[in-house]
């Protein structure tokens, strides 16, 4: 009966497309060592990228990265050094990073996410969207603005960094792809300033109709009572990009 059950499930999964995600690692440029966790759904599918906020890690993305393969992407789900625990899953970059005495600013994560980039370039020639969450969501849309290799950016509650010496908004108003950024009510007014020089025609914005909303990309965790108010629009925000070659 059990081993009846075990066959009734793999290919239940095999139906929808799904792998079980396995846990990787590749070096950032300054040879910090970048743990992710990679769902693979097809070679003939394109790739996100999901990038945690401060304080988290890649168990961020636990409950969403397989919704997320269900809408027909692979995905890499990776820690940034700047992070810890989250989900009980512990934040392995940004372990190595300090013990190898390596800065672990917030600005010092975008080597990880071109580590990350370059990992997924690879191996697919297929587009590459990133998905932010908070800090994460900005370093996003920096890095869109001269990586050719991404074709849209979704930014959860991206934000202005105070503390560093630079300006998200003034580096992201050349950026050149589809954006969909996306917040809670209170969030709304300081994230539609941050992009306010983006032009218009590639950036979609939204703030929940109903409830205020959750910080980030947790925003999408069944927990959050409007959750699907914006699973609903990340939907439709895929369904309009050109995800070909």
């Amino acid at each position: 009966m059990i081993k009846q059950l075990t066959l009734g499930l793999a290919l239940l999964l095999v139906s929808l497309g799904l792998q079980a995600q396995q846990t990787i690692r590749f070096t950032a440029e300054d040879g910090v060592e970048v743990t992710a966790d990679h769902y693979v759904i097809s070679t003939q599918k394109p790739y996100l990228i999901l990038l945690h906020q401060a304080g988290s890690s890649r168990g961020e993305y636990r409950e969403i990265a397989p919704k997320l393969a269900n809408l027909g992407f692979n995905c890499l789900s990776i820690d940034l050094r700047v992070g810890d625990e989250i989900n009980f899953v512990k934040n392995q970059t940004a372990i190595d990073a300090i013990s190898k005495g390596k800065s672990v600013s917030m600005v010092d994560a975008r080597k990880d996410i071109k580590a990350a980039i370059e990992f997924v370039a690879a191996r697919s020639q297929l587009p590459i969207i990133l998905l932010g969450s908070s800090y994460s969501a900005s370093l996003g849309l920096m890095e869109a603005t001269r990586n050719f290799k991404v074709k849209a950016v979704v930014a959860f509650s991206p934000m202005e960094f105070s503390d560093q010496d630079l300006s998200v908004k003034d580096s992201i108003h050349n950026i050149y792809v589809p954006i969909l950024a996306l917040s809670t009510k209170l969030e709304y007014p300081e994230m539609s300033n941050l992009l306010r020089d983006v032009r218009k025609k590639h950036l979609t914005l939204f703030k929940p109709s109903l409830g205020e909303g959750a910080h980030g990309a947790q925003t999408l965790w069944a927990s959050n009572p409007n959750h699907k108010e914006y699973w609903m629009v990340l939907t439709q925000f895929f369904s309009q990009l050109n995800l070909k070659k």
